[in-house]
């Protein structure tokens, strides 16, 4: 992404003609989108961005987890079967009085 911000803003020092960009080579202006390019090229290759975005699903199906649990009143992190159920009995109890 910072190679696509760098690329456009020296395409527009050479557009508006800016020194020193104004006398630098169309090549050299150029090639961070190429840069760019390579990098996204590479990052796809190795799985990198599919892993990033299964991170991200990982975390909101966590963090939504979290949230359904507190509403029940249930702690996530009771220890077995037993825990929870004895967390739930005793939120019920609570909600009756």
């Amino acid at each position: 992404m910072w190679m696509v911000v760098a690329g456009t803003l020296l395409l527009a020092l050479k557009f508006a003609e800016i020194e020193p960009v104004a006398t630098w080579s169309w090549w050299a202006v150029l090639t961070p989108f190429g840069l760019a390019v390579a990098w996204w090229a590479y990052s796809d290759a190795t799985g990198m961005t599919q892993r990033r975005e299964m991170d991200k699903v990982d975390e909101r199906r966590q963090e939504r987890r979290r949230k359904a649990f507190e509403a029940l009143g249930i702690d996530p992190h009771a220890q077995g079967r037993h825990g929870r159920a004895e967390a739930y009995r005793r939120s019920r109890e609570q909600q009756g009085k």
